[in-house]
């Protein structure tokens, strides 16, 4: 009888599965259409933003504005000391006087001897000599004349004028301080059209839009709303930030968004076929992303590495190393091992 009960009990431990099976929750991969969306924040900018300088070089008398000022074409900026250019002036005034006096006295003596030629009592070559100062003193004229005009637009340019209306965004000299020709003084972001312009990474411009049109809202006030379209991608990276930089031309830009203020600029890229799966079924292999997989006829399971296409909440967003109708755990995970055998909680898998 001891023999018989020992037989049986080893009957049953030999039964026993070496891996018993563990519940837990699965799911079956399917595609979706999945058209993800873009938020990223921006300034509103002006479309022309240029620098100003004064065309001769010189110390600053005067700054009339300041940041944030806005000003018209022909407004008066700031002014140099004009004393050397005046001098330059007065200089050439002079020479246009000597040369006007010296062409008079070559007139009259070219006319006299055409008259004197013509009647006899004078030689071609006088007439000839007249003729040539005469020329001369034209050409001198004419040199001194271009001077004057050169001395009076250097005098002019010790006046800085903006050029165009728009609002002054930046001062880079103060009063008193010597600056060199070309050296900005001004920067101006010129009244008309307006930008959005985002620091994005490259990345980004792998998938295509669905729509041209970018919705951009203003984040001091959600209300306030516009459209856009991208009108520039820079074809540099930053190698600060490692974006790049897109501008949005504004269509009909509201009052309320004006130069620095903060936007919201949203699209939406072409909707794609792809496997979405819930955050819980995602595990880690060799330190990549990976998923369990499930063989559905022996119940056992493998870690299969995955490629992500992006997260989302509660979502992840697999481009590659998933097939549509394959068995995922999506629940007890943390209990499994390659070929584990395993029993489904919530029935076949759906």
């Amino acid at each position: 009888m001891f023999a018989v009960t020992g037989l049986a009990g080893c009957q049953q431990q030999t039964s026993r599965p070496e891996n018993p099976p563990i519940a837990v929750q699965v799911e079956t991969a399917r595609l979706t259409d999945y058209a993800p969306m873009v938020r990223l924040t921006g300034e509103v900018r002006a479309q022309v933003e240029s620098d100003l300088s004064f065309r001769v070089g010189g110390r600053i008398t005067e700054r009339l504005v300041d940041v944030g000022d806005h000003v018209t074409a022909d407004q008066v900026l700031a002014r140099l000391d004009p004393q050397q250019q005046q001098a330059t002036v007065t200089a050439a005034e002079a020479a246009v006087q000597s040369a006007e006096a010296v062409l008079r006295q070559a007139t009259s003596a070219y006319e006299r001897q055409k008259a004197l030629l013509a009647q006899g009592f004078t030689t071609k070559r006088e007439h000839d000599q007249a003729q040539e100062a005469y020329r001369t003193a034209q050409a001198a004229l004419d040199t001194a004349r271009a001077q004057l005009g050169t001395a009076r637009d250097h005098l002019s340019d010790t006046v800085l004028r903006a050029g165009a209306p728009g609002v002054i965004t930046a001062h880079k000299a103060e009063t008193g301080q010597v600056v060199q020709v070309a050296q900005t003084v001004f920067s101006i972001a010129q009244d008309g059209p307006r930008d959005a312009v985002f620091n994005v990474y490259e990345s980004i411009f792998t998938h295509e839009l669905a729509n041209p049109a970018i919705a951009l809202t203003l984040v001091s006030d959600p209300s306030v709303k516009a459209t856009g379209s991208v009108r520039e991608i820079s074809p540099t990276v930053d190698r600060a930030t490692g974006t790049v930089r897109a501008k949005v031309a504004i269509e009909h830009p509201p009052a309320a968004m004006t130069l620095g203020a903060a936007v919201v600029g949203e699209g939406r890229f072409q909707t794609r076929k792809l496997v979405v799966i819930p955050w819980s079924a995602l595990s880690s292999g060799n330190g990549q992303p990976a998923v369990w997989t499930v063989d559905p006829r022996s119940k056992t399971v493998s870690l299969r590495p995955i490629t992500v296409e992006g997260y989302e909440t509660g979502k992840v967003v697999v481009r590659g190393g998933l097939q549509p109708g394959e068995i995922i755990v999506t629940g007890g995970a943390q209990f499994l091992r390659p070929n584990q055998v395993v029993a489904f909680t919530e029935g076949a898998a759906s």
